[in-house]
């Protein structure tokens, strides 16, 4: 059970007093989610909004230019783009956007805000949504170039009925540790040898109970082998050393965001790893890496190739994938960059 929550007031002090800390940082630092301390702000410089997703995703597009946001606990990625090509969906809703691309699960949006920083024309606009736990699912930031005018319309039609200075959030479910599942591991490599598409492999973990790092620790090095944990910033290199255009994936609970095509403009900067691209930023902490793999999924094509990582607790920061179109064989300097990535050390040594 934790702690009692700050009063709103004494959560606006704290923010007040720590300018320079990021939200999300100050929300850990008092004890409570980011949800929580946005909402403090409600009247304001923040209105609550319904996340009604269905609705809200269509409306999105009149924004024109915004930079999309979606994290997890270990890394941030960054779009610059219009919303485009949007397909709502009750279970999933699609973004498909040259710039902007998105899978969406809306029942994990749970709550949703107007958020506004600074004052006169050094005025920040965002729209912010939190899953139930309160940690944010997905942000949308205007720029410079941004509908303002579609903006304050949006927020208004979405505005909601409840404009009080708290939330309720659900504490979220521990992980609990477990034994790998008892499968036979021929009938996953039966299973796994079959896909003719990479998109099967959700379905074949779920048939069998399995994560995705339990069945990349179960099928075997001809599917998936241990890569040094250190090798992401060599992947980076040989990719933008090639020009090679690479797809980046970074998930939470309520969103996945892609970015695909080439990067440049790489930096290591303490434990982030940063892409500062044009209209594609990464930051990554390379130090919250405990397992990289290289994994291969069969497709009617042949095979396609990632690069996965995982933390200490065994869930997926980031993937990475060669770019290419449906029904088009996977490049093969792709595959090169990746096969010649350092092994994790205990394979180095059983070679």
């Amino acid at each position: 059970m934790r702690a009692t929550r700050p009063e709103p007031e004494k959560i606006r002090a704290a923010g007040k007093d720590n300018p320079d800390l990021r939200e999300r940082d100050l929300a850990q630092r008092l004890g409570i989610s980011e949800a929580e301390f946005v909402a403090a702000h409600c009247g304001l410089s923040v209105i609550r909004i319904d996340p009604r997703v269905d609705e809200l995703l269509p409306a999105l597009p009149a924004l024109g230019e915004v930079m999309a946001l979606t994290r997890n606990e270990s890394a941030v990625h960054e779009k610059i783009g219009p919303f485009e090509k949007v397909t709502a969906g009750r279970h999933a809703a699609l973004v498909l956007g040259e710039q902007i691309d998105l899978r969406i699960f809306p029942k994990h949006w749970a709550f949703g805000f107007a958020v506004e920083k600074g004052v006169g024309v050094d005025v920040r606009r965002s729209l912010q949504f939190f899953d139930a736990a309160g940690d944010a699912v997905h942000k949308v930031h205007l720029r410079p170039a941004s509908n303002r005018e579609a903006y304050l319309t949006l927020v208004q039609r979405f505005a909601a009925a409840d404009q009080s200075q708290t939330v309720d959030v659900q504490p979220p479910t521990p992980a609990v540790s477990r034994p790998i599942p008892r499968v036979e591991p021929q009938d996953l490599r039966d299973r796994w040898s079959a896909m003719t598409d990479v998109h099967q492999f959700v379905g074949i973990l779920r048939a069998l109970d399995l994560t995705r790092r339990e069945a990349v620790h179960l099928i075997g090095t001809d599917y998936a082998w241990p890569l040094a944990t250190d090798a992401v910033p060599a992947m980076m290199a040989r990719s933008v050393e090639a020009g090679l255009p690479i797809m980046c994936f970074v998930g939470n609970r309520g969103c996945i965001q892609i970015h695909s095509g080439p990067i440049s403009n790489v930096k290591p900067i303490g434990p982030w790893l940063n892409v500062m691209d044009e209209t594609f930023h990464l930051h990554l902490r390379i130090d919250r890496i405990r397992e990289l793999w290289a994994v291969r999924k069969p497709n009617s094509e042949g095979h396609v190739t990632s690069v996965e990582a995982y933390d200490a607790a065994g869930e997926l920061i980031i993937q990475f994938f060669g770019k290419r179109r449906e029904g088009e064989d996977e490049r093969r300097e792709w595959r090169e960059v990746v096969e010649v990535l350092p092994l994790e050390k205990n394979q180095v040594d059983a070679a």
